[in-house]
């Protein structure tokens, strides 16, 4: 009967999507995470098996714990910001504004010698909003094509930078799972930092690679984008989140970000697909200075640049030359003193 098929298709889906539910939020501890998704399996056999031979009360059983599973996941898994954090994700960016005069906290400035060896430095640092000059998008790369980190990083004319990642706060013994990222198993962090902490870290110590594209944008957008992102990180120290793979990573998070300021920005499967956003943004007319996304691309691969820069006050300098749309001016600036902000 047809109501049995969709029944079957139905205790089907329940089945898959609670045992990985149960997986990545273990209700036993992780010595025993395998009992509670075999049983619900198996449980969810039983009810197949019930459908199929004229027995419909393994189904239900089967349906009324499904209510309870996801009024536990409603309401019993809940974001949080007090857990064991890895250090890199141990402090949240929050942010106040007076006038011109942004004040960031919690900007975080590694000094990184490999993956386990580094100094923290988490600083309070100002900037001068009348002096906020340009927005690149850096993306880096680590094996799939189709996948990046995005990163938006925001210069000043008196030289400094101060990028924004969306981030997952891993704690402490967490592996990265896409997976994973759908079953609330990681929360959501916006983060501010130094480029010679969070690019340098990607293409000097991870050996990630690379592309720094600059964004043209309308008149007063930078600085609504800027600001958009501090909201969303002080807010995130109030409110947590829970990251998600699909509707709250890197790219999407930008999108909503920019589709605030500049409204009906055109949905795209590059979107998702991170590692194809210059195209898409190509394609919008804001990306300058190379006659199509291919020579972007090749231009603003910096790579080689960073790894070959041992000195970090000079990074934000060197992985810049010759980056279609970087005006000649931005090397001289950049080369130039850089301000400290008021790092404490």
């Amino acid at each position: 009967m047809i109501w049995a098929i969709v029944a079957g298709l139905a205790i089907a889906a329940g089945a898959a999507w609670g045992a990985l539910a149960l997986w990545f939020q273990p209700l036993m501890g992780t010595r025993r995470q395998p009992l509670l998704p075999a049983a619900w399996l198996t449980l969810a056999a039983a009810a197949l098996v019930g459908l199929a031979t004229g027995h419909a009360w393994p189904a239900w059983v089967f349906g009324a714990l499904l209510v309870a599973l996801l009024a536990w996941w409603r309401w019993g898994v809940r974001p949080s910001n007090d857990r064991d954090w890895i250090p890199e994700v141990a402090r949240i960016t929050q942010g106040s504004v007076q006038g011109d005069t942004l004040t960031l906290r919690n900007v975080r400035n590694f000094n990184w010698r490999s993956a386990t060896d580094y100094d923290v430095r988490w600083e309070t640092r100002t900037y001068d909003l009348s002096r906020l000059a340009s927005v690149d998008l850096a993306l880096s790369y680590w094996g799939r094509p189709a996948i990046a980190h995005a990163l938006v990083s925001f210069g000043f004319t008196d030289g400094q930078q101060v990028v924004f990642s969306v981030e997952i706060r891993r704690k402490r013994h967490d592996k990265f799972s896409e997976i994973g990222g759908f079953f609330r198993q990681y929360e959501l962090s916006v983060l501010a930092s130094a480029e010679e902490d969070s690019l340098r870290v990607r293409t000097n110590i991870r050996g990630e690679d690379g592309y720094l594209y600059r964004v043209h944008m309308p008149d007063g957008a930078a600085r609504k984008l800027l600001l958009s992102y501090v909201d969303t990180a002080s807010q995130l120290a109030r409110h947590p989140r829970f990251y998600n793979t699909l509707t709250a990573n890197c790219i999407t998070i930008i999108y909503q970000l920019a589709d605030k300021i500049v409204p009906g920005l055109p949905l795209n499967y590059r979107l998702l697909l991170s590692g194809y956003l210059p195209e898409y943004l190509y394609r919008l007319g804001t990306l300058e200075g190379a006659d199509s996304a291919a020579a972007y691309r090749r231009a603003g691969r910096y790579t080689e640049r960073a790894r070959a820069t041992t000195d970090p006050a000079q990074y934000s300098h060197n992985i810049r030359r010759g980056v279609p749309g970087v005006p000649p001016a931005n090397d001289v600036d950049a080369a130039g003193p850089r301000a400290p902000g008021a790092a404490t």
